[in-house]
């Protein structure tokens, strides 16, 4: 497992970050996802990704009681703060002082940590006034409950106002966690650039497109059955636009460059984002132990040139790449 510093700060974190959105405390039981974790150290992982709004702060439980007993200096623990957390009052979201405040408290309670290493702003607020928000970080970070600050799908020009205040108050934002893979490219026009000239790198979220970039989805052929694509809880709302027969069609013609590389179709997947300098991390979940397994021998390929253009020739029909699709709400879910 390889490292890399994540944005312009001295944190290193590895390549390869567990995450645990749509799996702990709702789609796997809490002994799988403990194994799953426990698969994450054994293969070198130390980075482990969260929010307090996966399954309404059960997944920050279930990964809080996985890592009870490990060396907490050894570890790189993400959360985030900005969606409906508890009853879902109309202070139980977005980005006021109230309820950063509230939410580090919760999170770190549910985890069972006095700190964490990176707090996210989870989406930008655009009705709380961005300066409230930013002192707000800086005092979590005064108060030693968060090591680092960084947002997550913000804008390039959201990022740009963040960071200008930030500075002023006396930390930076070192991070965006944005959805970037081989099919969905909104990030390259102008939030990598604007990341790069900020001091910013990218902890990347659905590297396999939701499991589309595995290959396991066929043309003309129904879902199979236990793949994200058929759970009503979640899974099949957040793939359903990458099932149409063209987009499939697409996928496949990545296979001869996997095996090529004597990669599977997800390493290739995974291995395909950490080719960009800007990405510090690429978040992968699993469902079973040796999903994890086989996801990190992604980390330190190095895939060639002339197969990088190969496999933007063979997805070209399906990627997107308009910037205006790197959005925030435009109002708090209620």
């Amino acid at each position: 497992m390889e490292y890399r510093y994540l944005g312009r700060s001295g944190l290193k974190i590895t390549e390869i970050t567990y995450g645990n959105w749509l799996t702990h405390g709702s789609q796997v039981e809490n002994d799988v996802a403990t194994a799953c974790v426990q698969a994450a150290l054994d293969a070198g992982i130390t980075t482990f990704d969260t929010a307090d709004a996966y399954a309404n702060g059960k997944a920050e439980e279930v990964l809080g009681a996985a890592l009870a007993g490990q060396r907490r200096e050894s570890l790189e623990i993400f959360t985030k703060v900005y969606w409906p957390v508890g009853p879902k009052g109309p202070n139980d979201t977005g980005l006021s002082r109230k309820h950063i405040m509230e939410g580090i408290n919760g999170s770190l309670r549910r985890l069972n940590m006095d700190y964490v290493d990176l707090y996210q702003a989870h989406r930008f607020d655009h009705e709380t006034p961005l300066e409230e928000t930013i002192a707000a970080f800086a005092d979590v970070v005064r108060s030693g409950k968060a090591l680092y600050i960084g947002v997550s799908e913000w804008t390039a020009d959201q990022m740009r106002r963040g960071q200008a205040l930030a500075r002023q108050a006396g930390f930076s934002l070192v991070s965006n966690q944005p959805q970037y893979n081989a099919l969905w490219r909104v990030i390259e026009p102008e939030v990598i650039p604007a990341a790069k000239e900020l001091g910013m790198s990218q902890v990347v979220w659905s590297p396999m497109a939701q499991g589309m970039l595995s290959g396991k989805y066929l043309p003309g052929r129904p879902a199979p059955a236990g793949s994200r694509a058929t759970d009503e809880h979640g899974g099949k709302s957040t793939i359903s636009r990458y099932l149409d027969d063209s987009i499939l069609e697409n996928v496949q013609k990545l296979r001869p460059i996997a095996e090529q590389l004597d990669l599977s179709m997800a390493q290739l997947a995974i291995s395909w984002v950490l080719q960009n300098d800007n990405v510090a991390t690429a978040l992968v979940g699993a469902s079973r132990p040796d999903q994890v397994a086989e996801n990190v021998k992604a980390s330190g390929v190095k895939i060639p040139a002339e197969l990088m253009s190969a496999i933007d020739d063979a997805l070209a029909p399906s990627i997107e790449n308009d910037p205006a699709k790197t959005t925030s709400p435009a109002s708090r879910p209620a």
